[in-house]
């Protein structure tokens, strides 16, 4: 039973890289290797430090991540008010619980774990045993925990950090306050350990560092941020007196200790907050993470002192618009962004992702003023397309922008913006135009584009020459603007649709209008299958028409969304129509039926989607969400039944891939008989009784009974086979002087011979227990008897059925009850095949005894009756099947 979606479940997500929780940073002293963990919402990550490389993903939660902490083996996190200790980054082996409020601070310190929620409770759990060994309340009011940290070489003790800029240091064996260091006026936000004893850095609000003492209490150096909050510190440990510092807009600064300056600044290091920021031990790397879903290297070796970037692993910093698979292999996905990227990522491995970067308008002159460049920047990509046809020789990728006229290519193979940006020069200056749909030729040599302003051009995509345009005297071909352009498998016609509710069919090369369709409302986008000559149309109105490009008419209609369709995709036999809305459902649509066979619903709207060319994944981004999710098509590896559903089904929500399910606090499915209506189909034993229906057993079950003693006599063997004589292990030697052997002895022993017991040989066998005990039931049935038999070898069958004679151990009884049972299996018409040989044996071995038996002749009248019925019934449906037969190869058709 699956209760959400019959055909779909969940695979994995692409893109994520982290979040804006903190970083963490292992070293393994055997390996002498970092790892890097990350959160990405309820998930972690574990990369590899020397070449970012993903090696581990943990169990998801059932909540998204807040805080993280790590130590030498396991890696802590907490969602909600609940702690989870994680072994190898991957499986929980511990839970700690007792918080009332959401927890936002974690704190390894050897064999204690402390926690802090957002009510300022601090609780010190032991790690192994999981319960609390210390709980002290502080009030929000007077001091609200907002870091803390473990000074090194301090037993027992920790330094706490508030949101009124005080500083507490406490025992927490003793349970008492030390100190507490009056701060400066502005709420604490970071705290970090220093390389020297009893020094550390403390970074406030207001943007000001101060490297201060706490043994003495007194401040050795302070700097001031121009950047806004101080969000993360980091310490150099390899001889060099640096200290990093991030800011909420992305900026790094390095700071001298020794000469008290600012040595150098990192800008639009992140297209984010810098939130976490790490050394690696003894050398000069840093890495950073930051919401904008990058993880990025750093190493100082500049002659100013500032960091390099020396390697980075990033996904999408905007959640994704548009989504399309790459190739005929499904294993690329192409991913535009609302930051204006591309990029590609591969369902086989994270390794072999890509980065196109981002679209600028003119990137040359923005180069020469950093700052210029977000004036250069293009919008969003609204439209994308592509073929892979050609991609070794020229630009293969063609996307149009939200607010611009311009269209982009891009060079897949050199993972590039490409060299042409398209746009008709009458556009250029209006402000208002906007390229909003695009499509590229199977032959990947032509480009068509529709604009808002109802124009429609054909450009060639190798050299971006104009090839044409659609429309009377380079006038508009619709009335209004563009919303979807298609050309077919051939380039043969040309489709355009606007929101003026025509669709219309060109001639591709000539530009003719060919044909002219109304549907009656507004068309919101269109997708075409070249192969199939279909054209899907989502409406304005939340329906989807399906219209045939050969019969130019419409040919399905299907309604049941609640809000606008965000995207559709046909399957790659045309067989499935898969829609997506804005109200949260995704909807398969069957063609061939014109029935939807599968509804299911997801937390957040999808916003695009597209079904691989080998049908094996369904990718879906969503509303505020940065990765791609990939749904596996049960119906390749497993068998599903797919009945329409019916027009008043209630769909439920299916959980996102790598989502976590908590089955221990879920009660009945309200869905219930929704989820009974999609259960398997397990066909009936029988399916009527006017049919008759066949064992199954293999053929040699009851083909060779008949001829078993053939059978026996050909694979008799010629000659006997000869035992060699053994010789005894202690020879029989004669009493006497000399030594001689007891031949009397041998003779002696082997003239004993075995004799059998009286009565041994009148024993009755299986067969006629079995048929003497169903003859004692109230019902008499014979199924028993029946299974008996038909687990038995040909061989063990004939044993059985010779069994029944009175000479072999049976009675007159048993063998009218063995009729009566034959007769009453032609009767069901079941076992069909195998119940004519048994009849067949039974009177070639029993017939003389049988017409010697008065009762038993009578039984046989009755079982020849009702062979007769049966083999009539069966001869008159094969003489029915054969008639029909011949009727159609004969008959004319005209």
């Amino acid at each position: 039973m699956h209760a959400g979606s019959n055909i779909f479940t969940g695979y994995q997500s692409l893109g994520f890289v982290c979040n804006h929780i903190p970083l963490h940073v292992q070293y393994h002293v055997k390996r002498k290797e970092h790892y890097v963990i990350t959160c990405v919402g309820k998930a972690l990550h574990t990369y590899n430090g020397s070449k970012l490389e993903l090696l581990s993903v943990s169990d998801t939660h059932p909540e998204d991540i807040t805080c993280l902490a790590t130590d030498a083996g396991q890696a802590y996190t907490a969602y909600g008010n609940i702690i989870k200790a994680y072994a190898r980054g991957q499986q929980a082996v511990h839970i700690y619980k007792g918080h009332e409020k959401n927890i936002h601070l974690l704190l390894s310190f050897g064999e204690h774990l402390i926690s802090v929620d957002e009510a300022s409770n601090l609780k010190i759990w032991d790690k192994e045993t999981e319960e609390t060994y210390l709980d002290v309340e502080f009030d929000n009011s007077a001091f609200q925990i907002s870091c803390v940290l473990h000074p090194t070489t301090y037993l027992n003790k920790i330094l706490l950090g508030s949101r009124q800029g005080s500083l507490q240091l406490w025992n927490i064996k003793r349970n008492a306050l030390i100190h507490t260091f009056e701060g400066w006026g502005s709420p604490i936000r970071v705290l970090e350990q220093a390389p020297a004893v009893d020094v550390i850095a403390v970074g406030l609000e207001n943007g000001k560092i101060f490297v201060h003492n706490i043994k003495y209490d007194e401040t050795l150096v302070s700097f001031q941020l121009d950047w806004g909050p101080v969000t993360s510190i980091a310490f150099r440990t390899d001889g060099e007196p640096m200290m990093a510092t991030g800011s909420t807009v992305g900026h790094i600064a390095i700071w001298n200790l020794e000469e008290r300056k600012l040595q150098a600044q990192m800008r639009d290091a992140h297209a984010g907050s810098v939130t976490g920021m790490a050394f690696f031990r003894g050398e000069p790397i840093l890495i950073t993470n930051s919401p904008d879903n990058q993880l990025k290297v750093w190493v100082f070796d500049q002659s100013d002192g500032s960091g390099r970037l020396l390697r980075r692993r990033c996904g999408h910093s905007a959640p994704p618009s548009r989504i399309l698979f790459y190739g005929n292999d499904g294993r690329n996905i192409i991913s535009a962004g609302q930051d204006s990227s591309l990029k590609s990522f591969s369902t086989f491995h994270e390794s072999l992702n890509r980065d196109f970067g981002q679209a600028y308008a003119n990137k040359k002159s923005g180069k020469r003023l950093k700052n210029k460049l977000e004036r250069h920047k293009l919008g969003t990509i609204t439209a994308l397309a592509c073929e892979s046809s050609k991609k070794s020789d020229w630009d293969s990728i063609v996307a149009c922008h939200q607010g611009s006229s311009l269209v982009t290519t891009w060079d897949y193979t050199r993972c590039t913006m490409g060299k042409y940006k398209i746009c008709p020069p009458e556009l250029e200056d209006d402000l208002a135009a906007q390229a909003t749909a695009v499509d590229v030729t199977s032959c990947g040599n032509f480009v068509v584009i529709g604009w808002n302003t109802g124009h429609v051009k054909l450009y060639n995509i190798q050299s971006g020459i104009y090839r044409g345009n659609y429309g009377k005297d380079k006038g508009t071909a619709h009335s209004g603007p563009v919303r979807g352009v298609a050309v077919d498998g051939l380039n043969q016609v040309a489709m355009t649709t606007s929101s003026d509710q025509k669709v219309k069919f060109w001639h591709f090369r000539e530009k003719k209008l060919l044909q002219e369709v109304d549907v009656q409302c507004p068309v919101s986008q269109m997708k075409l299958h070249r192969e199939s000559s279909m054209v899907a149309l989502a409406m304005d109105n939340f329906s989807i028409y399906i219209m045939d490009i050969e019969l130019r008419r419409i040919v399905r209609k299907y309604q049941g969304h609640q809000n606008v369709v965000s995207d559709m995709a046909f399957s790659s036999d045309a067989r499935w129509l898969v829609s997506a809305s804005m109200d949260c459902s995704v909807r398969t649509w069957d063609l061939p039926t014109s029935k939807m066979v599968d509804c299911f619903l997801v937390d957040a709207a999808v916003t695009s989607l597209c079904i691989s060319p080998t049908n094996a994944y369904l990718a879906t981004t969503h509303v505020d969400d940065l990765g791609i999710y990939l749904w596996s098509n049960r119906t390749l590896y497993s068998h599903v039944s797919l009945r329409p559903l019916p027009s008043d089904y209630e769909p439920t929500v299916i959980l996102m891939p790598g989502a976590c399910l908590d089955t221990k606090d879920e009660g009945p499915s309200p869905n219930l008989e929704n989820d009974l209506a999609t259960l398997e189909f397990q066909s009936p034993e029988q399916i009527s009784a006017e049919l008759i229906t066949l064992s199954l057993l293999p053929n040699s079950r009851w083909q060779s009974l008949t001829n078993l003693d053939l059978i026996k006599t050909r694979n008799k063997p010629k000659e006997p086979l000869k035992v060699p004589k053994s010789a005894p292990f202690f020879l029989p030697v004669a009493s006497g002087l000399e030594p001689s052997l007891d031949v009397q002895k041998e003779t002696k022993s082997s003239k004993v011979r075995k004799v059998a017991v009286a009565g041994s040989l009148n024993l009755a066998s299986e067969l006629c227990q079995l048929l003497l005990e169903s003859a004692q039931k109230e019902d008499r049935t014979y199924e028993a008897v029946l299974e008996y038999m038909t687990k038995l070898n040909p061989s063990a069958t004939d044993t059985e059925i010779r069994s029944l004679d009175p000479i072999g151990g049976g009675s007159h009884i048993a063998m009218a009850i063995f009729m009566k049972a034959l007769i009453d299996w032609l009767q069901s018409n079941q076992s069909f095949e195998i119940v004519q040989a048994y009849i067949s044996l039974f009177l070639k071995i029993h017939g003389d005894e049988i017409s010697r038996t008065s009762e038993l002749v009578e039984l046989l009248d009755r079982l020849l009756g009702e062979q007769e019925k049966s083999w009539q019934r069966l001869q008159g449906q094969f003489n029915q099947t054969m008639c029909l037969i011949n009727y159609m190869k004969s008959a004319v058709l005209s």
